[in-house]
């Protein structure tokens, strides 16, 4: 049981993603489960590291629930937001670098990479409380910092994949 731990985290943010969809933006319970979310998201790699559980279909699992959660953020709160297009624009170039990263990643060492280096981490977390500041604090700051750091993350992340190419041998920062 122990071993799946990890697991069932990852199987939780999934469904409290589902659960989001049913509460209002702004609510309690929407924060709360929000927060529950970003919780196991947080230590659900952890957990699986410290009980030696790491598995293909932990990290595909993982990965999913990732995926659903942010989908579920953005129905629930883009509406919400009133982004300028310079905003839009911004969030446009750096989703483009990211879907370079993985077509280049592709391309040289014929897998998908998903890179967990600290400046994706620290973006993620960014990203993460970044709804949560706005009641006081105008978007356009806060989401600025986001972006600059989402933007620097993922030219990081590409020289990355070229600098393991290069060497022929894998980073301890790469992982598929």
């Amino acid at each position: 049981m122990t071993k799946q731990i990890a697991n069932i985290l990852s199987s939780c943010r999934i469904l409290g993603s589902v659960i989001l969809l049913f509460f209002p933006a702004y609510s309690a319970a929407f924060y709360i489960t929000y927060l529950l979310c970003g919780l196991s998201d947080m230590i659900d790699g952890t957990v699986a590291r410290k009980t030696n559980s790491t598995s293909e279909f932990g990290s595909r699992l993982d990965a999913a629930a990732d995926l659903m959660f942010a989908a579920v953020s953005i129905i629930k709160w883009l509406p919400k937001f009133h982004l300028p297009w310079w905003l839009w624009a911004w969030g446009g170039i750096i989703a483009m670098i990211k879907i370079g990263n993985l077509i280049l990643g592709y391309v040289l060492k014929k897998k998908f990479i998903s890179l967990h280096t600290i400046m994706n981490k620290a973006t993620g977390l960014l990203l993460f409380l970044l709804p949560l500041t706005i009641s006081f604090a105008e978007l356009k700051y806060t989401a600025t910092v986001v972006c600059a750091m989402a933007t620097f993350s993922a030219v990081q992340e590409g020289l990355y994949v070229i600098a393991d190419h290069k060497c022929g041998e894998s980073k301890p920062y790469l992982s598929s």
